[in-house]
């Protein structure tokens, strides 16, 4: 019988390595291909050994096409700005694709997301999944 999956924690710490809690970016394998990906925002849920668990960020705004997402089984939450983008555009979190990602595809650190909406999202993933 395998452990049970690493709950979701907010435990930042800012020493350039990931944490929970944290925006990252990382190599991210496209879902309809996993041999294709692409570097992108991922908030951090939990360590799973030598992976982390967490859920892809992006800063298209879903909410135009919500209705399409929803038919595609893709569910979107809006988390605000950070220091993780450059542009400091509004990003969204998907929050029914959890991500198992390799240490050594985890390219760079972030930054911590508020604790308030690291709980917000946690909550509105576990509607989906096992955090």
């Amino acid at each position: 019988m395998s452990d049970p999956q690493p709950r979701a924690t907010y435990a930042p710490e800012i020493d350039g390595e990931p944490d929970p809690g944290e925006v990252v970016w990382a190599w991210v394998p496209y879902e309809d291909d996993p041999a294709q990906g692409k570097d992108r925002p991922m908030l951090v849920l939990a360590k799973d050994g030598d992976h982390w668990l967490g859920l892809q960020l992006t800063s298209k705004d879903h909410d135009r096409d919500a209705e399409q997402e929803a038919r595609a089984g893709r569910w979107w939450m809006d988390v605000g700005t950070g220091d993780w983008d450059r542009e400091r555009r509004p990003s969204e979190v998907r929050i029914n694709r959890l991500l198992r990602i390799p240490d050594g595809d985890v390219r760079r650190e972030g930054a911590a997301l508020d604790p308030r909406i690291f709980a917000a999202v946690v909550a509105a993933a576990r509607q989906y999944l096992n955090v």
